[in-house]
């Protein structure tokens, strides 16, 4: 969750919730707690809440006890707008670059994080209540408006079994002949895509071959050195970000809708 201070007017603190946005909200018990308790919350503070469905809202703390508050949607400050659509593809990792690869894919505009597991996946163990919490506080820092799909792993041949063929898939393939992602960006087609990389020893031989079969696949090298996996899924996107995604200029945010 955001620390930014509650006590400034305009609400700067952000947080997300699950309930309808545009009268009285009842944040969870743990959203309370960290208000209260954590946060030192008091009533009339504004605070900023967003639910990935109806925009942006300046609220206010009412009715608090001592476990709990009421929220009190006073006006929407931003429509409610999407984030472009990719999704990241990746190896899990050991815990802790684990967490930054989803808290910067989040702020890097990732509609769905979906970890595969590869032959040379080392962690087997993917705990999707840690990545959705990093998630939804890099959503609460980041600004965005939405939370990522965060999705159960699965085995690398599933996935390619089950891809959809309109979306296309962007190989990070360090082993193979491969075109500079720049090149192979700069010359691709608009609509859905994803970024797949590898776990820290990357694909072998077969799974290389299997990737390449994907009539989507556009397999791309991300330069001469060797980059670990956490920088290449997040290098990887902030250039697909630069190419194809949504890093133009955007309007002044905070400005109230009439």
């Amino acid at each position: 969750m955001n620390s930014n201070s509650l006590s400034e007017p305009g609400g700067k603190v952000r947080l997300y919730v699950e309930a309808a946005l545009g009268a009285r909200v009842e944040p969870s018990a743990q959203a309370a707690h960290y208000l209260l308790h954590v946060m030192r919350a008091k009533q009339g503070d504004g605070i900023q809440l967003f639910n990935g469905r109806d925009g942006e809202w300046l609220a206010r703390i009412d009715e608090v006890t001592r476990r709990s508050c009421v929220l009190v949607c006073e006006r929407q400050t931003e429509a409610q707008a999407e984030t472009p659509d990719i999704w990241l593809v990746f190896a899990p990792i050991k815990k802790t670059p684990g967490d930054y690869v989803a808290q910067k894919a989040t702020e890097l505009g990732v509609r769905a994080l979906q970890p595969v597991y590869t032959h040379r996946t080392i962690a087997r163990r993917v705990n999707l209540e840690r990545m959705t919490a990093n998630a939804i506080e890099a959503s609460e820092q980041s600004g965005r408006l939405t939370i990522p799909d965060v999705r159960a792993p699965l085995d690398l041949d599933k996935l390619l079994a089950s891809w959809p063929h309109e979306r296309k898939l962007l190989f990070c393939d360090e082993a193979g002949d491969a075109p500079p992602i720049r090149d192979a960006l700069a010359q691709a087609q608009d609509g859905p895509w994803a970024v797949l990389t590898g776990p820290e020893g990357g694909f072998d031989d077969g799974e290389r071959a299997m990737i390449r079969a994907l009539p989507s696949v556009v397999p791309v090298t991300l330069g001469r050195r060797i980059l670990r996996a956490d920088t290449a899924a997040l290098a990887a996107l902030a250039v697909w970000q630069a190419l194809r995604g949504d890093w133009a200029p955007l309007p002044v945010r905070g400005r109230a809708l009439t």
